[in-house]
């Protein structure tokens, strides 16, 4: 009976960094569970791909080519879609170094692109559905990719700790602000999983023996643990869950 909470038949979700890893694995989660797909990438072979996926599926799918950082590019891709009841605020970036070495170029980058692009895209996407008549009734889902690192520290993450942590708190403010709109803000914050961003960082073994270690499961996340707790904040099964977080990180926040 209550597995039809889980029933994304008839909403329209945007993701962004859906081409590869982690956005990936949620826009097709997302067709499973029923809904259309409007997905972004900066590569277009990726989204060929997705696609594909999803139309076998008998879903919608549009796709885009986009660099999320430009706001007139994100601004004309969000307008032109008739309808938004998800979104998925997946793509980001890290580029790891140490507080001391830092370069300000790349403080900038992560700034921009985990932060400054994730706001906007949360702020287009929510102008467009509240302007949806029956929106207070049909309910809204945005979840905000984040991390454990939003809730901990880590060596040589200062900046990406920084986005995470700015994450948290941009995520519960815009719970309290759309909670009258019925729109639900929360984040999905993962331990490491294997992914083409964090494969280059897991090359070196002391690193991963020591992140290992950290995680009393003892194990790294599945793809497939990712995108379900995401289907799941994006379904009405989390209907009364908002301005939280769900970390899905093996017990590393525990400690």
């Amino acid at each position: 009976m209550y597995l039809k909470n889980y029933n994304l038949k008839n909403k329209t979700a945007i993701v962004t960094g859906a081409g590869k890893g982690l956005g990936r694995a949620c826009a097709i989660a997302l067709a499973e569970a029923g809904a259309n797909l409007v997905i972004i990438s900066r590569t277009e072979k990726d989204l060929v791909e997705v696609s594909k996926k999803i139309k076998k599926l008998k879903k919608k799918c549009k796709s885009y080519v986009c660099d999320i950082t430009n706001y007139n590019q994100i601004k004309e891709i969000i307008n032109k879609q008739p309808k938004i009841d998800i979104l998925i605020n997946n793509a980001g970036n890290n580029r790891p170094a140490h507080f001391t070495k830092v370069k300000t170029e790349d403080m900038e980058h992560m700034v921009k692109i985990n932060t400054i692009a994730t706001f906007n895209l949360a702020h287009l996407c929510v102008l467009k559905m509240i302007k949806t008549k029956n929106r207070k009734k049909i309910g809204g889902a945005i979840v905000n990719m984040s991390s454990q690192m939003g809730h901990v520290g880590g060596p040589i993450r200062s900046v990406y700790n920084m986005n995470k942590w700015g994450l948290e708190g941009l995520t519960r403010g815009m719970s309290i602000d759309l909670a009258k709109y019925n729109i639900r803000v929360n984040t999905v914050c993962p331990t490491f999983v294997i992914t083409p961003m964090t494969k280059k960082f897991l090359k070196n073994k002391k690193f991963k023996r020591e992140t290992l270690n950290n995680i009393p499961l003892g194990r790294f996340a599945e793809l497939s643990e990712i995108s379900s707790a995401v289907v799941f904040l994006a379904s009405d099964a989390a209907s009364m869950i908002t301005g939280t977080s769900l970390l899905v990180d093996g017990g590393w926040t525990a400690k």
